[in-house]
């Protein structure tokens, strides 16, 4: 059962990073747009993030797709979703109003247009997701766990019966 939570957990981030990869790096100059708008870093760094942000995120979900190197993948989506977590925060805290960018779109939004808590708890449950395959990174039809086969360990506990042929 928990193998069967984990694989969905996996497969649903790995979904979450390819379509928001995808979305944004369809459109970069919206995706530029939508780094702006946060307002928080300095112009040379807006056009790396733009550029990097749908790359990172398409690779972390091919690794979870995969289910290679699990527990680094987790580790680094949890990093990059608390990033953008503590951006949509400080963009709130400070009155802006802006669409996050998390799928496509973004920017200046008029206001009473921001979504910023549903927003934040939509990335927390996807962090959520993260730290669940922090603890449990081995999952059905991943690599991680045809590797951990072919050398002999399939990553699952040993389980002891004698005890039920003894009446125990």
């Amino acid at each position: 059962m928990l193998n069967t939570v984990g694989t969905l957990a996996r497969l649903g981030l790995a979904a979450v990073w390819l379509v928001s990869g995808a979305l944004k790096l369809a459109d970069p100059g919206q995706t530029l747009i939508a780094v702006q708008a946060y307002d928080v870093l300095p112009d040379a760094l807006e056009d790396v993030v733009a550029i990097a942000l749908p790359l990172v995120e398409l690779v972390l979900g091919l690794f979870l797709l995969a289910g290679l190197a699990t527990r680094w993948a987790a580790g680094a989506a949890l990093v990059l979703l608390l990033v953008l977590i503590a951006g949509i925060a400080q963009s709130w805290a400070r009155g802006l109003s802006i669409d996050c960018g998390c799928f496509g779109g973004g920017g200046q939004v008029a206001a009473g247009q921001t979504e910023y808590p549903q927003e934040i708890l939509r990335d927390t449950g996807f962090a959520l997701l993260a730290v669940w395959l922090l603890a449990r990174p081995r999952t059905w039809l991943s690599i991680d766990g045809w590797l951990a086969r072919g050398r002999g360990n399939s990553g699952e506990p040993e389980h002891d019966y004698s005890g039920i042929a003894e009446g125990n």
